[in-house]
């Protein structure tokens, strides 16, 4: 049963749970997911996901350039307003466990025409997210095995074809089955955690206490001059404040870069239908999964920054090189392998995240339905992962993302955003709706985690936010243009319209 009219319609949260429940309604083209995951695939989804381009980029980047030693503190920061965020994500997922994650939440609470916006956000930024992450697997591979620049480095890269080979091989794998992707993430978690222990317990009797002073470099300009007023965090160009870096504003920047590092946990509330028990397994998917890659993040950012001094560190690969300088050399090639199968976890993540999302969206009638339509055998989205991986492995081809990074950040922000006002809304509109995991101090922790998110997105440049409202302008376009008719509340064609077409391949 729907609420309201027009842009503002909702659905009702019994009918979602309904919906996505063994005993609901189904049809030819969507048919009810298959439910294999227990919390601890859950975990491997989440890690597999957060834990890559920003424990082997970002830290050494962002340390050198905005944090110093103080990266620690900056990515504490990112880490605490994910974890509000986790909490209002894990009651939502443990309540209404469906595909769409927060796009479903709003939905239910705020209204249609938000949960597209959602919807839209999140398809950037899982698909940007693969791309530019399927680019760095494609440099480590190059550094590694010293292949041509031409065909996999980020710079003079003519089509990036490591980039390419990857998103194709995933995406099939995406495609094939959960169970599968189960799999292949959770073998490449223990490789990477692994690794990150390796970092954290060898690069300890390397760390030097000067290294770590002053913690928080005092404020300076930043190395570029500032660059144009487009490239400077919105706070700044807003209040007229001079650019700087380091100090308490360059921890800020880098608390917001590096928040990119973070990205994708939510991955995780898309796999509320595959979940055996959503009740217990979300939840401890989610908060399992922040806990375990903050204290990850962190031992790194120290040893990192102690090993060496914040001003020598590398952009490109920081922690193999701080080995390096400290006479383990060895431990750089082992290293790289470690990152190589790092990314290649976050891609395939990225890739059945955006499946699942398209599948939400296409159910409800907001894209052609048949664009959605589940495998009979494999019993994934496997049309709509299939357009994203072509899309994806396009972007990663030919368009330089570095500078799109940010994008990122911002749509993650957003949706925790919508998603911390959506469990207050519930609270209040279905105070006696079942809640297995119940986020503590409501409104209050919802509120201060939708401040913390928009504060953060503050820091990030004019220039993101420029682009991210194009992106959310052409998203709008095809919603009116498309999604308000044919949208199963508004008795468009949707699921039932479907029907008439052929029966199921397979």
């Amino acid at each position: 049963m729907a609420a309201k009219t027009g842009l503002l319609r909702t659905k009702d949260v019994d009918d979602v749970i309904a919906q996505n429940s063994d005993e609901g309604p189904s049809d030819r083209h969507h048919t009810r997911l298959s439910r294999r995951l227990r919390a601890r695939d859950l975990m491997g989804f989440g890690i597999g996901i957060v834990i890559g381009t920003g424990i082997f980029t970002l830290t050494g980047v962002q340390a050198k350039n905005n944090a110093g030693p103080g990266i620690v503190i900056s990515f504490l920061l990112a880490g605490v307003v994910s974890l509000l965020a986790a909490l209002c994500y894990a009651e939502l997922a443990a309540a209404v466990p469906t595909a769409g994650s927060s796009y479903t939440y709003a939905y239910t609470t705020i209204g249609e025409v938000f949960a597209w916006v959602i919807a839209w956000d999140l398809i950037l930024e899982f698909s940007l997210g693969a791309a530019v992450v399927a680019r760095g697997w494609s440099g480590y591979l190059q550094e590694a095995f010293g292949l041509p620049r031409a065909f996999f480095g980020e710079e003079g890269s003519v089509v990036n074809l490591g980039a390419v080979a990857i998103v194709l091989v995933l995406g099939a794998v995406a495609m094939v089955g959960i169970k599968e992707s189960k799999w292949v993430t959770n073998a490449l978690v223990v490789v990477k955690v692994s690794v990150c222990l390796f970092v954290i317990v060898v690069g300890a009797f390397f760390v030097k206490a000067s290294n770590l002073v002053p913690l928080i470099p005092p404020t300076a300009p930043p190395a570029d001059g500032g660059g144009s007023r487009l490239t400077q965090p919105l706070w700044q160009f807003a209040s007229g404040v001079e650019p700087a870096a380091f100090g308490v504003p360059g921890l800020l920047v880098a608390a917001a870069v590096v928040f990119f590092a973070y990205s994708g946990f939510e991955a995780v509330a898309n796999l509320g239908e595959e979940s055996r028990d959503p009740a217990k397994d979300m939840p401890r998917g989610l908060l399992g999964t922040l806990v375990i890659c903050t204290l990850l993040y962190v031992g790194v950012c120290v040893v990192l920054t102690g090993m060496v001094k914040y001003t020598d560190l590398s952009e490109g690969a920081p922690l193999s090189d701080a080995f390096d300088q400290v006479g383990l050399g060895w431990a750089g090639l082992l290293i790289g392998i470690a990152a190589i199968a790092g990314l290649t976890s976050v891609i395939l993540v990225d890739i059945v995240a955006v499946g699942r999302i398209g599948f939400a969206v296409c159910r409800d009638g907001l894209l052609p339905p048949s664009v959605g339509r589940i495998h009979p055998r494999w019993r994934t989205p496997y049309r709509f992962t299939a357009i994203a991986t072509v899309v994806i492995a396009v972007l990663a081809a030919f368009v330089p993302l570095a500078t799109l990074a940010e994008m990122v950040s911002i749509g993650t922000l957003f949706a925790f955003f919508v998603v911390s006002i959506a469990v207050a809304v519930l609270r209040r509109t279905k105070p006696r709706m079942p809640r297995p995991f119940r986020t503590p101090q409501v409104p209050l922790l919802p509120i201060v985690s939708a401040l913390l998110c928009l504060a953060l997105m503050t820091s990030l440049a004019v220039e993101t936010w420029l682009r991210f409202l194009v992106w959310l302008a052409v998203g709008l376009a095809i919603y009116l243009g498309y999604g308000r008719r044919h949208a199963v509340l508004a008795g468009g064609r949707g699921r039932a319209g479907d029907r008439a077409e052929g029966e199921p391949e397979g």
